[in-house]
């Protein structure tokens, strides 16, 4: 069984890098453009809610000796072919962590158009994984 007390933490750390890039993220791109403070601090933020949900993957596929992934994108799958995850989710937590990556290691390549697109748009995702995981979690107990 998942550790409560980790799921927790894991969670609201993720929500917390959410709450942070709403909160600061400029209402254009062209001031998100101009603006290097919300940048670095949308950029964290993402980087710390994509790795936060990896790290809850890997302890679910450990907790439910599901193996262990050749890449943190392959833990999306398999939660998906374990019914963790819809499909369409684990294709764009896959994605996510390609950003992740590029975060990590080339971060004088990111593309910020993108990254304003993703904080906007995307962080629902990362919630919404967290609620899927810890459905999954309930009807597992």
């Amino acid at each position: 069984m998942v550790d409560s007390a980790v799921l927790a933490a894991k969670i609201a750390m993720i929500r917390d890098a959410v709450e942070r890039m709403h909160a600061i993220l400029p209402r254009t791109l062209d001031a998100f453009r101009a603006d290097r403070t919300a940048r670095e601090v949308v950029a964290l933020n993402l980087f710390v809610a994509i790795q936060e949900c990896v790290a809850l993957a890997s302890h679910v596929l450990a907790d439910a000796g599901w193996g262990v992934p050749k890449t943190y994108a392959e833990s999306f799958t398999v939660l998906a072919d374990h019914g963790v995850l819809g499909s369409d989710l684990a294709v764009r937590m896959r994605a996510a962590t390609g950003l992740r990556n590029l975060l990590a290691h080339q971060y004088g390549v990111v593309d910020f158009d993108r990254l304003y697109e993703l904080a906007s748009v995307r962080t629902g995702d990362f919630t919404t994984f967290c609620a899927a995981v810890a459905t999954w979690i309930e009807t597992q107990g």
